[in-house]
């Protein structure tokens, strides 16, 4: 795909993060699908975390503003939360954002590509490239759900991610 375009599953048949590589080096993948076509972007794990807490906190909302709209009760061991092959990496997220379109009760969620500016070439890197991913409230939950699991199998200690650790003798 080319600098600037857009894309559009709606509806998502799946949604999920996961992680490839070992504990320390993971990287992390929000991913979706709809029919055939798999959409793969990379994300940080704080993108996860925070992305896993606002879809929480909005849908707690919804079920309040919204009673009338139920949702079923969350069995996440009945959803595939698996991330699909081919995981073929589309951009890497600079940025997401969630909104909710009550006459389609769906959630969508928006991420845009971070475009890195060369500093020898001020001129930036020209448009990102946006996903829009519509879900329903229930693949929300359970995406949200899974993915303070995901950011939770990372090092027992996570104050010491990224950090050096000195040690004397």
């Amino acid at each position: 795909m080319m600098a600037g375009t857009e894309t559009e599953l709606n509806p998502v048949d799946f949604v999920t993060i996961g992680t490839v590589g070992p504990k320390g080096q993971r990287l992390f993948h929000l991913q979706a699908g709809q029919s055939s076509q798999v959409v793969t972007l990379i994300i940080e794990k704080e993108q996860a975390r925070a992305l896993a807490e606002a879809v929480r906190e909005m849908l707690d909302n919804l079920k309040e503003r919204f009673p009338d709209q139920p949702e079923s009760d969350l069995n996440l061991s009945q959803w595939d939360m698996s991330l699909r092959d081919p995981i073929d990496p589309l951009f890497r997220v600079a940025q997401m954002g969630l909104g909710y379109n009550e006459e389609q009760n769906r959630v969508i969620l928006v991420a845009q590509e971070l475009v890195a500016s060369d500093e020898a070439d001020p001129a930036p890197g020209g448009e990102p490239q946006v996903v829009r991913l519509w879900a329903t409230r229930e693949q929300m939950r359970a995406l949200s759900e899974h993915t303070f699991g995901v950011v939770k199998q990372g090092r027992a200690d996570p104050k010491s991610n990224g950090h050096m650790i000195y040690y004397w003798t």
